[in-house]
């Protein structure tokens, strides 16, 4: 047995270690300097606090393409702002995103209310009786979605000389319609004027598809038996290929990728597939000799734990052998915090922001130029 010898001993400075400091509240007058601070402790605020330096320097680099991926109740759980604030910022160039998410904040962007759920006094069948669906601890009334079917409905109207649809066409519509029509926040509203695209993979799997699908049946009730034979009957073709190749196209079109992402799922995978799609076009067809575009900063919050082995746990490291990630080694950036969004995120961005405050006019202008030559 080897025993180590004391004149052997390191005590890391002379190794070069970075020394972690005690969290003094003292010293701490804003979100920048908490999360600055937590840092250079352990454990998940050390996560935040690094996630902070990742997601600033993703967002004040001129020549990347930042696209956040956002899946799970979140404005359910009343982060609609928290979202709009990153697009009005402009640290979000593209939007993916589950169809609920955007489904109940939509619903929020027309003045309607989401309520908490009490337990001690209210049971699920008394709540599906009363036509409340629970989320958790959140009630969404049903007529939330019968009044959201009716502006759905309008903006179909509005829409009705197009022949093919995608979901971001559709999405922007929406966003232009809350815009002309209704006065507060949204996150699509956010989006259209900022010209942000908002993708919705699953789109079919969504309260905005349904009221989509009611408003096709309601103009034709030879449908209603949802026997439909020849698909050209339809009044329009959705084509989730449209979302794919524009997609595609804009994270060619950036030197730099990053992505931040809230949770897991379908968002999170369908953008993260563009680096192996564009390798399996280079490869496999002749005349498709595209660049290879792997994400070069990436910051995550989300609860799952890794050793489940599920998709929405899945490391960035894991990720890097998938053709997804440019390696720490080969200069990617990347963070993730293993917790509930509604705890750190609002943390995060508020941090962002003072900090980009206490900067500006140093860091912001250049970016937001190029954004609008982007454009």
């Amino acid at each position: 047995m080897n025993i180590r010898r004391i004149n052997t001993l390191h005590c890391g400075n002379e190794d070069g270690l970075t020394p972690l400091k005690c969290l003094d509240l003292d010293t701490v007058q804003d979100f920048d300097e908490l999360l600055k601070a937590m840092s250079r402790t352990a454990f998940g605020g050390r996560n935040l606090g690094e996630a902070l330096d990742v997601l600033e320097a993703m967002v004040i680099d001129p020549e990347c393409l930042v696209v956040g991926t956002f899946s799970g109740a979140m404005t359910v759980a009343k982060m609609s702002k928290v979202l709009c604030k990153m697009i009005d910022n402009g640290w979000l160039d593209i939007v993916i995103s589950t169809g609920a998410l955007m489904a109940h904040g939509f619903i929020e962007s027309i003045g309607l209310k989401h309520y908490k759920y009490e337990p001690d006094r209210m049971c699920d069948k008394g709540l599906f009786e009363k036509g409340y669906n629970r989320v958790y601890d959140t009630l969404e009334p049903e007529t939330n979605f019968m009044q959201a079917e009716r502006v759905i409905s309008r903006v179909m109207e509005e829409i009705s000389d197009a022949t093919h649809l995608s979901s971001e066409s559709v999405c922007r519509a929406i966003g232009r319609h809350l815009t002309e029509n209704y006065e507060g926040s949204g996150i699509l509203k956010s989006a259209y004027a900022r010209k942000v695209p908002v993708y919705i993979p699953a789109f079919t799997d969504s309260e905005l598809a349904l009221d989509i699908a009611s408003h096709m049946l309601r103009k034709n009730p030879e449908w209603q038996s949802l026997t439909i034979d020849d698909p050209a009957q339809l009044p329009f073709q959705f084509n989730p290929f449209l979302d794919l190749f524009s997609y595609t196209k804009r994270i060619l079109g950036a030197k730099r990728i990053g992505i931040f992402t809230i949770g897991g799922g379908v968002p999170r995978n369908w953008a993260q597939q563009a680096g192996p799609f564009l390798e399996i076009l280079s490869q496999r067809i002749e005349t498709m000799k595209t660049t290879a575009r792997r994400f070069q900063y990436g910051v995550r919050i989300c609860p799952e734990p890794e050793h489940w082995g599920g998709l929405s746990g899945c490391s960035y490291q894991e990720g890097i052998s998938w053709g997804k990630f440019i390696s720490p080694k080969d200069g990617g950036r990347f963070a993730e915090v293993p917790s509930d969004a509604t705890l750190v995120w609002p943390l995060l961005v508020k941090a962002l922001e003072q900090r980009l405050a206490k900067k500006k006019g140093k860091i912001t202008h250049g970016k937001e130029d190029l954004k609008k030559t982007r454009s």
